[in-house]
């Protein structure tokens, strides 16, 4: 009789927090991560209906989940969740930069409160996590930061502010990368391009010249992103790298 041996899945006991991780591309690399074995905690802001629906599909997995109700543009909050998911988990082995708010618009347009609130969520806050993050970690832990396609090529006009603040994550990146690196923790960013979700969607009233933008012609899915992701969770060598899941829009 032959014998079988037992199989694990990639990321098998690991703990991960999942900012922002309640809807779209959030949503769908937590439930991506669960797949794959971990553990998984998410923030959300204002729809804790549908952060705990994601609990629920992590639970049906197999794995264990929580939602944290958590504003990353708040500093004690941003820090804060990292450590109520590692305690709740029981340690933490991956952060998923995933949460960020998107203004576009005229420039002449941009107040001062604009400019203070994109750059607190998308900057300052995912400074922060990753600096609590990296406290927490254990040796050989990961951090993947979610940017935006906008960084390597702004189709056109009303994108500064946003496109700004991510790209100050591609900074952030590399420096984490040569910052933990002698701890064997990497850290990578994830660009994703117009992809189908509840705030953009891909029958939207502006889609269709988005995805003209493409090499491929549509949108991407949140499960696309999430499987990149996922893939940088649990490699060891990749540290301090872009990648492009944006179906040739900056080609």
């Amino acid at each position: 009789m032959n014998s079988m041996k037992k199989t694990h899945a990639p990321l098998d006991g690991k703990k991960a927090l999942v900012t922002g991780g309640s809807r779209g591309i959030g949503a769908a690399t937590v439930l991506r991560l669960a797949q794959e074995g971990a553990d998984v905690a998410l923030t959300y802001v204002r729809d804790k209906e549908a952060a705990e629906e994601v609990v629920r599909g992590v639970e049906v997995l197999g794995r264990r989940a929580v939602a944290l109700r958590a504003d990353s543009g708040d500093p004690a909050e941003a820090a804060g969740a990292v450590d109520r998911a590692a305690e709740a988990l029981g340690g933490l082995d991956v952060l998923v930069n995933n949460v960020g708010v998107g203004l576009l618009g005229p420039l002449e347009g941009i107040t001062l409160a604009d400019v203070d609130r994109v750059l607190a969520v998308n900057v300052r806050g995912v400074f922060l996590a990753s600096q609590a993050a990296a406290a927490r970690m254990a040796d050989g832990g990961r951090i993947v930061t979610i940017g935006t396609c906008m960084t390597q090529r702004v189709p056109g006009p009303g994108g500064t502010l946003y496109a700004m603040s991510k790209a100050a994550l591609t900074g952030l990146t590399k420096a984490l990368a040569r910052e933990l690196g002698a701890r064997g923790i990497t850290a990578n960013i994830v660009h994703p391009g117009p992809v189908d979700t509840g705030m953009n969607p891909a029958d939207g009233p502006y889609a269709a010249g988005q995805a003209a933008m493409t090499a491929l012609g549509r949108f991407g899915t949140a499960d696309e992103v999430a499987s990149t992701v996922a893939h940088l969770a649990g490699a060891s060598y990749v540290t301090g790298a872009e990648f492009s899941v944006d179906g040739g829009h900056a080609a």
